[in-house]
């Protein structure tokens, strides 16, 4: 066995640990423990939480949680900032995990829905993480990983899921914020709620215009069959 599969081969058992881990006390993370969490570490808490983050992302922890978490914590402009930091940390780290495990092998094999991404990535670049980042059409955790094994500059990457992420991030991290103010009966409860309400129902649209548009194109490209 070489130096490089035992590493690995370690990678991939530290990986597998962390995931099993994660799923046995998935159940115990909840916004209220992790705002009790993250709020005892003082000064250095952004960075706690922003860590937090991304290691959720890699273990397959609820991503959604830490979101409004971010937003009840640090509220809607600094909380939005700590969520894209933590959530694209992590999406690096997955990115990084499966590039370095298993993307040669893949390449050789993938099939079904994961060629259908890997064959986007080829042929639009950062265009097609833009779009799943946008509109999601796979989960979150699972995007990451599955990123790491096309051919995507690692700078295009990061830079695209930080910027795309953003307004599903912001609309989240109000929400989060909304829910902190309205439990502890702040001014403008309503107001803020209506916002909070108004912003994902606005990303939510935005994510189905986009996809539809999409698909109209996808049935005009030439020697489209119209089906998927």
């Amino acid at each position: 066995m070489t130096s490089d599969m035992g590493r690995r081969i370690l990678v991939l058992c530290i990986l597998c640990c962390g995931i099993a881990a994660a799923l046995f006390w998935r159940d115990s993370i909840s916004i209220e423990t992790l705002t009790t969490w993250v709020a005892q570490a003082g000064w250095i808490a952004p960075l706690v939480f922003i860590a937090g983050y991304a290691i959720a992302a890699v273990f397959f922890l609820p991503g959604l949680v830490f979101t409004l978490a971010g937003g009840a914590l640090f509220g809607p402009v600094y909380g939005t900032l700590y969520n894209l930091s933590g959530a694209t940390l992590g999406a690096t780290l997955a990115f990084l995990t499966a590039r370095y495990l298993a993307h040669d092998w893949v390449a050789q094999r993938a099939g079904g829905r994961l060629q259908q991404l890997i064959a986007g990535v080829e042929r639009e670049g950062w265009r097609f993480v833009a779009f799943v980042r946008l509109v999601p059409l796979f989960p979150y955790n699972l995007l990451n990983y599955a990123l790491g094994l096309t051919r995507i500059r690692l700078s295009h990457y990061i830079i695209t899921t930080f910027i795309f992420m953003a307004p599903a991030g912001a609309a989240y991290t109000y929400l989060g914020y909304a829910g902190r103010e309205l439990a502890g009966a702040g001014e403008d409860v309503v107001r803020k709620a209506l916002l909070a309400i108004a912003a994902i129902a606005t990303v939510a649209f935005m994510s189905r215009l986009l996809s539809r548009r999409r698909q109209a194109r996808n049935n005009q490209a030439p020697g489209h069959d119209g089906q998927a």
